[in-house]
């Protein structure tokens, strides 16, 4: 589904969902998550999740209702790809790298599938979907033979001149789905699949064409500026091919990177019960009943 299509499925639901006649949840849920970080880009054109990474962070999430919540969450995620692992002759050939430490805000809006409760015996479960938007850093670095990282964006590696580098600063819409399940009243857990369609395409420090190295040994002098922009291999004679304004990788596409990951939640909300008592709701602290 595509992230526009499922914002306005969000949408039309949010405005055509009935409230559940017998329960009113609303309140604030707090806790970490823990998980794995995943790149898709120029240098992981195949979908490969060969090279899973640690991922995670601290979220707050409101419940309006039942159904409806919005969440803002701190994430970090290190991102990592080898074009040596690729299937594809130009990719290997090409034998670029990098590794590269995340650091996510996102604010989002969630719909449950389900009604869901905390503390219900009955509605202690959901799928849910969500969308929104993030702002993140990034700064990828090239892996050398020896082990060696070099910080890629401050060299210009596709030739651009000294202060017009691409901003390691971008931002990216977020969206996904997960489940959420209850443990006791206070206490949650979800699961979720979160991608980030990115507004950059410097992720990974590829984006268009190679250098002429003379040019950039020029504008980046005692650096490993040409080193690090072409670690293609040698031709099949064993010469170094010059490969100046010749594909380095696709501008067409943007860079994406997904979480996957589990968290517990700490509720500090109610679940209100819609009677009217001399004109107010009743509060309901807890919900006694439990799941058999």
């Amino acid at each position: 589904m595509r992230p526009t299509t499922l914002l306005l499925f969000l949408g039309f639901l949010c405005f055509t969902g009935t409230a559940h006649a017998q329960l009113q949840m609303r309140g604030l849920e707090v806790g970490p998550w823990l998980g794995g970080a995943f790149y898709l880009g120029d240098l992981n054109t195949e979908f490969r999740f060969n090279r899973p990474k640690p991922a995670g962070g601290i979220g707050a999430r409101y419940n309006f209702n039942h159904r409806l919540a919005a969440r803002a969450s701190l994430n970090y995620g290190r991102l990592v790809a080898y074009d040596k692992d690729s299937g594809n002759t130009f990719e290997q050939r090409r034998n670029l790298n990098f590794v590269s430490d995340v650091f996510d805000f996102t604010g989002q809006f969630e719909f449950n599938f389900l009604p869901y409760y905390h503390g219900s015996p009955k509605y202690f479960f959901t799928p849910y979907a969500f969308v929104g938007f993030s702002a993140f850093h990034f700064n990828p670095q090239g892996v050398t033979p020896d082990g060696q990282t070099i910080k890629l964006q401050r060299l210009g590696t596709e030739g651009q001149a000294v202060g017009d580098e691409y901003h390691r600063v971008s931002v990216a819409l977020a969206y996904g789905v997960g489940v959420r399940w209850d443990l006791t009243y206070e206490l949650s857990m979800d699961a979720s699949l979160s991608l980030r369609n990115t507004a950059t395409d410097y992720l990974d420090d590829v984006s268009t064409t190679y250098p002429d190295p003379e040019q950039l040994r020029r504008l980046r002098p005692n650096s490993p500026a040409v080193r690090m922009s072409d670690r293609s291999l040698p031709g099949p004679d064993g010469d170094q091919i010059d490969r100046t304004g010749t594909q380095r990788g696709d501008d067409t596409n943007n860079d994406h990177y997904l979480f996957l990951g589990i968290g517990i939640n700490y509720y500090f909300g109610d679940v209100l019960c819609p009677k009217v008592f001399k004109g107010k709701k009743v509060r309901v602290k807890k919900v006694k009943e439990r799941r058999n």
